[in-house]
Order: structure tokens, then sequence, then C-alpha cells
């Protein structure tokens, strides 16, 4: 049966990359798998840009595609600047 973490607990293992840590010493520091703190990642990606988070494996698949379009978009529009 897999673990459920708390939205806090995710939270704060987010804050804790945004503070420089890599995702192996948050995983390890936390117990948990590296596959979950990526998955939290990508959410919370998601949410940043007004996506919600999909569990249905074509719209991820489109909401990967649409994240990786972003990026994208985003490496352009630094370089124009």
């Amino acid at each position: 049966m897999p673990k459920i973490y708390t939205d806090e607990f995710k939270q704060s293992a987010l804050e804790l990359l945004g503070e420089g840590m890599t995702q192996k010493q948050v995983c390890a520091d936390l117990g948990i798998s590296k596959s979950a703190l990526q998955a939290w990642v990508r959410d919370s990606r998601l949410r940043e840009h007004g996506l919600e988070p999909s569990r249905d494996v074509e719209e991820s698949r489109a909401q990967a595609a649409a994240l990786k379009r972003i990026r994208e978009l985003e490496r352009e529009n630094k370089i124009l600047r």
C-alpha cells in the first residue's frame, strides 16, 4: 500500500529543493522515493502555470509536452531580452 503524504510535507520537500538541496539529499533526509519527489515537482510546476495535474495517462503526456514547450519559450524569451 502506497504511503500517503500530507500537502504540508510535500510543500516542505519542495522548499528544501528551492533552498538548493539536491533531489538525492531531500529523498535521503525525508525518507521518500525519488519518483515521488519528481511527481511532486512536476505537479508543482503544472500548478505554477495554471494547470491542474491529471492522473489520466494521455492527459499527463499532453501536460508534460506543454511544460516542455513552456520551458523552451521561457528560454527563448530570456535570450531575446
